[in-house]
């Protein structure tokens, strides 16, 4: 193995908990390297606030080309009440919509899995919380957050408009990519729009009612996202693969994750033309920094998504979930996963215990080369 051999993995830590749970996440990968014999390079750029502190705007020149030239992007988390006074084109978050942007992402992928030996944790009646494993694909490049946005002077004293733009092009790339994984997996695909008030929810059905055709094996249904909220919790098992729009995706997918236990156990991958980037779908949580108190998991699958997906290693991806896995089933739990009977770790124990965890599992005989 040589350094023309490695892959190149940028962190982007961010706000609040992302360089804790970032740096979990980074020792896991390491691990695995070192385990399956693979070389992985990791470099650190600022990102978000961060980089406002730092270089006075969210996504510095110097992280966007280090992104554009890796093999794939690991981020933690941006935000925090401290640039709240920003303007929105100015804030933490306009860093990341940029980045998406000039990668190239346009799809966003968010697992939502109740695993058995978290089935306490849910919400969910015990009848309902069967058989729940729904992929969220989120058309994540346009809609409103890419729209125009502004406030101007009325009688009333203000009034703000927020634009949503979505064109044929936009829909048909995520609903190819949504309809693909349906087939790989149960057949069964979602539509969630609000087709009945908006334009762009009445083009985004039409496309996707149009692409239905090519895809005989699928079977496709359309839902109002209030209905879509509402069948989310009455009967979660229904679902398999969810398509939908930016703004409706970022919000049903969030509550998937109670569904499940914690949105600090729910990873996401972001890919299009660019490198893909992978990240926890949870916020900087910048009140929990320092404590030592976050949920690294998000995180953690985030990098065996990473592992699975850009670089074809599916056997150490499933060497570190298994460990995750295994740890749940021994009690092992952070603070917004605990309960009784459970063991109640810091972020950093949580990340020595899996590292113990995966130490003591054999590897696979065979591995993906890299």
């Amino acid at each position: 193995m040589t350094t023309a051999d490695a892959k190149k993995i940028v962190l982007l830590p961010g706000d609040g908990i992302g360089p804790e749970i970032v740096g979990v996440a980074v020792r896991v990968l390491k691990d695995c390297a070192a385990k399956f014999g693979h070389l992985f390079e990791f470099a650190e750029f600022p990102f978000g606030g961060s980089a406002i502190d730092a270089a006075g705007e969210p996504l510095p020149p110097e992280t966007l080309a280090a992104c554009k030239s890796a093999d794939a992007i690991l981020l933690g988390a941006v935000g925090g009440p401290k640039w709240d006074a920003q303007p929105i084109g100015k804030r933490p978050e306009s860093g990341l919509l940029a980045l998406r942007q000039a990668l190239g992402l346009y799809i966003n992928l968010r697992p939502i899995d109740l695993r058995p030996s978290l089935a306490s944790l849910t919400p969910l009646r015990s009848d309902r919380a069967k058989n729940v494993h729904i992929d969220f694909v989120r058309e994540l490049a346009g809609d409103i957050y890419f729209g125009k946005h502004h406030v101007e002077p009325h009688a009333s004293g203000e009034r703000a408009v927020d634009e949503a733009v979505y064109t044929t092009g936009e829909i048909e790339r995520v609903a190819q990519y949504a309809f693909a994984r349906a087939e790989a997996r149960t057949g069964r695909l979602a539509s969630v729009d609000k087709a009945n008030v908006m334009s762009t929810s009445q083009l985004w059905r039409r496309t996707v009612t149009r692409m239905a055709a090519a895809h005989p094996k699928v079977k496709l249904e359309h839902l109002y996202v209030d209905n879509a909220a509402m069948q989310l919790v009455l009967a979660p098992a229904q679902f398999d693969v969810i398509l939908t729009s930016n703004m409706f995706g970022d919000i049903l997918s969030d509550l998937g994750a109670a569904l499940v236990g914690s949105i600090g156990l729910i990873p996401s991958m972001s890919s299009g033309r660019g490198p893909s980037l992978y990240e926890p779908i949870h916020g900087s949580a910048p009140s929990l920094a320092g404590k030592d108190v976050a949920c690294p998991v998000g995180t953690i699958l985030s990098a065996s998504m990473m592992l699975r997906e850009s670089f074809g290693l599916a056997r150490e991806a499933e060497w570190i979930e298994s460990a995750v896995d295994r740890l749940f089933v021994n009690g092992v739990r952070t603070p917004d996963i605990v309960g009784p009977g459970t063991t109640r770790v810091g972020c950093q124990e949580f990340g020595e215990r899996l590292l113990a965890e995966m130490a003591e599992a054999p590897a696979p005989s065979k591995t993906s080369n890299v």
